[in-house]
């Protein structure tokens, strides 16, 4: 029985091993050197050069002016030229492509940024220089111009949404300022989100990308440029195996702008948001976290009018938005001017407003003017108000105590003469309240997205949540420089 049981066992690994080995699995390609050798001519290296101030030179005397040693010493002094009039040369190798035969580069932002001269090396040898047609600190892109008085080999890009997990890339660049290398890997995960800007959604690959591989391109077996390396996790500046690239289908927008204008012209809706976390949706009554929630509406945007803060935008021209970092891409890869349904849900109820987007980078600008305007000097007169405590268990439940406006808390705290709502005065240690940053000194305008202007209206507004069953109460609070933002505290 035991031998018998070892035969039907090899004879059941063998049958596995057959099936793996079948049609039915792809397998890695055996060589990508044809493949290299086509696309090769058309990635460059990029050599850039910056002029930085110089160092203060070595310790020599100085005599008085006028000194018969003046001249003497001036002609022998190994400082001459040195200290912080001398400019010295700073220079970084990076990487790019040819996208167009008329000598359009892409390349990283961070390759070309602050660089005063930036020279372009071709396969074959030629230098040439380049200039910048535009880049984009947001998605960390740059678009180059070289004049070869000739064609140039250019690559194209593909659909990097069709690129999954699993699929064989190659990258090409010019690590360490080696010249063209050649790696092979597959794509290791998408989407990732590694803080580096406002629209991260990296590719993620085992392709080895180290330093100098920045801006290269990232290739499928079709040849076809699916994303741009632009960072890596490394230790001592060698890469440990994982790079990110910047997904074509996102970039190539961006790049037909910068090529275009030598700018972007990214659409804007004019709200901040935050993320629908799992206290957010339990205080809410929500079935899901997804969603974007808005905590602020820019005064003169697109949004001022039609959104309200609290409102949950869940969709927006068409595209679900199932986490609050997937809408500021979709926005901004909207055109400027145009009329998008964007579906939101407030107080319960789902909603559709059309609305028309601005411009981010104007409205940059506008905010950036909301930002500085002087209040007016002439403030109201503020009414005296005897002092409420918070009813005895509002701690209990919520973790922190409350107390009317008035005068003596507004100076307590550095608060606004305008601020209204009630003031958080004290904190249970420990609490989530305390775990979640609420703070003494911040306002609290909103429970459960209705308006509180007293305490009592507070502790109603929160009993009700517990009544109903509810997790966690939503406190849209305040801080003193007028910053808004939603906490859930979780009730008891």
């Amino acid at each position: 029985m035991r031998s018998m049981s070892r035969g039907w066992l090899a004879l059941v690994v063998a049958a596995g091993l057959v099936l793996l080995g079948g049609p039915g699995f792809a397998k890695g390609p055996e060589s990508v050197a044809s493949l290299a050798e086509v696309l090769s001519p058309a990635v460059v290296n990029i050599g850039t050069s910056r002029r930085v101030a110089g160092g203060n030179g070595m310790p020599f005397p100085e005599v008085p002016e006028g000194s018969p040693l003046e001249e003497f010493l001036d002609e022998h002094n190994p400082n001459n030229g040195l200290g912080e009039e001398m400019m010295q040369e700073a220079r970084s190798l990076g990487s790019g492509f040819i996208i167009g035969a008329d000598g359009t580069i892409v390349t990283n932002n961070h390759v070309i940024e602050g660089a005063d001269d930036i020279e372009v090396f071709l396969t074959d040898g030629t230098r040439l220089p380049a200039k910048i047609i535009g880049s984009d600190s947001k998605t960390d892109l740059a678009v180059l111009k070289v004049e070869a008085g000739r064609d140039l080999p250019f690559v194209e890009f593909g659909d990097s949404d069709s690129a999954v997990v699993g699929d064989w890339v190659m990258a090409i660049g010019n690590p360490f300022g080696l010249g063209g290398s050649v790696t092979l890997g597959i794509v290791s995960a998408r989407n990732r989100d590694i803080q580096s800007g406002p629209y991260d959604q990296f590719i993620q690959t085992d392709a080895a990308i180290n330093q100098g591989n920045s801006g290269g391109p990232l290739f499928d077996m079709d040849g076809k440029v699916v994303g741009i390396n632009t960072a890596i996790i490394a230790r001592g500046g060698s890469s440990l195996g994982i790079g990110f690239a910047v997904p074509g289908n996102l970039a190539k927008p961006v790049i037909d702008q910068l090529a275009e204008f030598g700018e972007t012209r990214r659409g804007w809706l004019g709200v901040g948001i935050q993320e629908v976390s799992e206290d957010i949706a339990a205080s809410l009554a929500l079935g899901s976290t997804a969603g974007a929630l808005v905590i602020d509406i820019t005064r003169g945007g697109p949004s001022e009018g039609l959104i309200q803060q609290g409102d949950i935008i869940v969709e927006f021209d068409g595209k679900s938005i199932a986490r609050m970092r997937d809408l500021p891409r979709v926005v901004a890869e909207t055109s400027v001017g145009k009329a998008v349904p964007v579906k939101l849900l407030r107080n319960g109820a789902s909603i559709v407003l059309d609305i028309t987007l601005g411009r981010l980078e104007l409205g940059e600008k506008l905010i950036a003017n909301n930002s500085t305007e002087v209040p007016d000097p002439i403030s109201p007169p503020v009414e005296e108000t005897t002092e409420v405590p918070a009813p005895q268990g509002l701690r209990d439940l919520v973790g922190f105590d409350v107390a009317p406006l008035d005068e003596a808390k507004r100076s307590q705290f550095g608060l606004a003469p305008e601020a209204d709502g009630v003031v958080v005065t004290e904190v249970a240690g420990g609490s989530d309240a305390d775990r979640k940053g609420v703070i003494p000194g911040l306002v609290v305008t909103e429970v459960n997205q209705k308006q509180v202007a007293t305490v009592d209206e507070l502790s109603s507004l929160v009993e009700e949540a517990r009544e109903a069953g509810r997790a966690a109460g939503l406190f849209k609070v305040t801080d003193p420089a007028g910053t808004s933002r939603f906490i859930a505290v979780r009730l008891g």
